[in-house]
């Protein structure tokens, strides 16, 4: 055979052997596509049920959640309603220690609150005081307790916007003759709290399909289509319930993206009640392309070998791959070293984490003592002022106008037990009893509070307020707490100055904004005002916390407070909040 028929028999083989291996890569993607595709069905089915299972669970769990809350609160009424010390003090009209009896039992209970009701429907006694003396005669739960012999379930929405739950029984003497009636109102509101989640709405419906607790609070008080027309919130599970796919409706394809969700609905056997949630699909699909994505790397790094093969052997000489090799050894020791050093680095900053936390325990203790003298000082030196002049108005025998101001005492210890709960809501960064309030009728409440020290001081307060309620979403506790704060610095700001002038004044265009203008000395340093701890005023007379609380407070409810100095001197603290219009205002309540 000559040189030339060789060289032509290496080329055919070289190009049977290229050949080869492309149908051997054909081949290869074809079985890679395949098996991803299976794999993507069967764990998709897999997945899928499992989530569903596990809905059902947690469904059937909230279902048993109400019904034993319910069974547990039905026999309350009968048991108060056999309580001779009630009893005696509904013969007798004698309830002066009724209320702390009531008071006593609440927390045992674990009821939201108890009434006592004598036969006219006046309440006479109450865990919740500013309810004593109403008239309730009219109310469902008052007269379906009177002329039924046994105990009463009610349910209505109070102005409030929340569903109120009561179970309430009638109270009888001698020859069946009424007494009273005893409410036990039952907070199931509690329950929805823990409905909450990133993959899941649930919402409660009586008899007549409305829905009277929900994970949502615009869908109550509605019909489930109605709830589910309405324009979903920006939450995370409410975007995922945007769009109801096709397994909410049994459909038998199985491929879907993370808006597609489930409805579950349970029955409670309870005057037709049902239970019903969305669940979102948003996590199987993460799931599953997490396996995928496995087996995409796996035939990638098969694939790559493949190629390194043959690659490998057509330049086994090389002396360039040699010393890339030399190279890559050097960089993977380097890389090792590096990997060692990072360990132990993080090790260390291990440790010093937990020394640092326990620091900031220590410190965050340190903070909590101060804030609270300095935030019960308010309704001390208020309660010092009431006090002085209820014993003015004694000495005068001025009896009616001194058990007025005993009365506002009375208010402002409530208001010092308020200030003690609402820090450590501060501590945890959040609060609970966010609504609808309006923003003029903040302002009217932190001026009463402060009504003693502004007559004392002699400080001519100009108000400019709209007509028109100013609504925002927020704690009227602490927002009070925040307005009181910023007159009681402008009053001092104010001390060595002549006439004393304050400006309230309330705006809205894109937010609401309530502007407080002092014409004091200003402020000297706008970038600290903000930090704990920083103070103008002399020792004993503040700890420099007040502000830093209060813009604290105002990023809680999604807001910020500024500062700044006026252009005819003093300084101007802004409290700027995002405005509710009316209609998020209703569905919010």
């Amino acid at each position: 055979m000559s040189l030339v028929d060789s060289q032509i028999t290496a080329d055919r083989r070289q190009r049977r052997y290229a050949w080869l291996l492309r149908v051997l890569l054909v081949v290869f993607l074809m079985g890679a596509v395949a098996a991803i595709w299976m794999s993507n069905a069967w764990l998709t089915q897999r997945f899928t049920e499992t989530t569903r299972n596990r809905a059902e669970i947690r469904l059937a769990i909230y279902s048993g959640t109400i019904q034993s809350e319910l069974q547990r609160h039905s026999v309350v009424p009968l048991l108060l309603s056999r309580d001779p010390v009630l009893i005696r003090s509904l013969e007798t009209a004698n309830y002066l220690e009724t209320t702390s009896r009531l008071i006593s039992y609440v927390d045992e209970i674990g009821a939201a609150s108890l009434m006592l009701l004598d036969s006219e429907g006046r309440v006479v006694a109450a865990t919740d005081r500013e309810r004593l003396g109403q008239r309730r005669s009219t109310d469902p739960f008052f007269v379906q307790a009177s002329r039924s012999p046994d105990t009463v379930f009610t349910s209505n929405e109070p102005e409030t916007g929340r569903f109120d739950f009561t179970f309430s029984r009638a109270m009888r003497g001698t020859e069946n003759r009424l007494l009273g009636v005893i409410l036990v109102e039952v907070d199931l509101g509690r329950i929805v709290d823990r409905w909450r989640g990133t993959t899941e709405a649930v919402f409660l419906t009586d008899s007549q399909g409305q829905i009277i607790l929900s994970t949502e609070p615009r869908w109550r008080g509605r019909t489930e289509v109605e709830a589910l027309a309405l324009q979903p919130p920006q939450t995370a599970i409410e975007r995922a319930l945007q769009v109801t796919g096709d397994f909410a409706f049994g459909d038998a394809d199985r491929r879907f993206f993370g808006n597609e969700t489930i409805r579950l609905e349970s029955r409670i056997p309870f005057r037709g009640w049902r239970i019903v949630s969305y669940t979102a699909y948003t996590s199987v699909r993460e799931r599953v392309n997490a396996v995928l994505a496995l087996e995409i790397m796996g035939f990638a790094l098969l694939l790559a070998g493949g190629f390194y093969v043959l690659s490998r052997r057509a330049r086994t000489q090389s002396v360039r791959l040699a010393r890339e090799s030399a190279e890559l050894r050097r960089l993977n020791g380097r890389l090792q070293r590096e990997i060692a050093e990072r360990q132990r680095v993080e090790r260390t900053l291990v440790e010093a984490e937990q020394s640092l936390a326990q620091s900031q325990k220590l410190a965050a203790l340190g903070e909590m003592s101060a804030a609270v003298s300095h935030e019960l000082n308010q309704p001390l030196a208020a309660m010092k002022t009431y006090l002085a002049g209820a014993r003015l108005l004694l000495q005068r025998k001025r009896l009616e106008e001194a058990g007025s101001s005993f009365q506002r005492i009375d208010d402002l210890i409530d208001r010092m037990g308020a200030i003690t709960r609402q820090l450590k809501s501060y501590a945890r960064k959040g609060g609970d009893a966010f609504e609808p309030i309006d923003l003029r009728d903040a302002l009217k409440g932190a001026l009463t509070m402060m009504e003693p020290q502004l007559r004392s001081t002699k400080v001519e307060i100009t108000r400019n307020l709209p007509r028109r309620p100013v609504m925002v979403m927020a704690d009227r506790l602490r927002l009070e707490q925040v307005i009181i704060n910023l007159l009681r610095n402008a009053l001092d700001a104010m001390k060595d100055v002549a006439p004393r002038e304050l400006d309230l004044l309330i705006s809205e265009g894109e937010e609401a904004v309530l502007t407080v203008r002092d014409n004091g000395n200003g402020i000297d340093d706008l970038d600290a005002l903000f930090e704990p701890f920083y103070t103008t005023k002399k020792p004993g007379e503040g700890v420099g916390l007040g502000l830093a609380i209060s813009s604290g407070i105002i990023a809680d409810l999604g807001g910020r407070l500024t500062a700044r100095n006026g252009e005819t001197g003093g300084a101007v603290f802004e409290i700027r909040l995002p405005l509710i219009d009316d209609s998020s205002a209703e569905a919010a309540q």
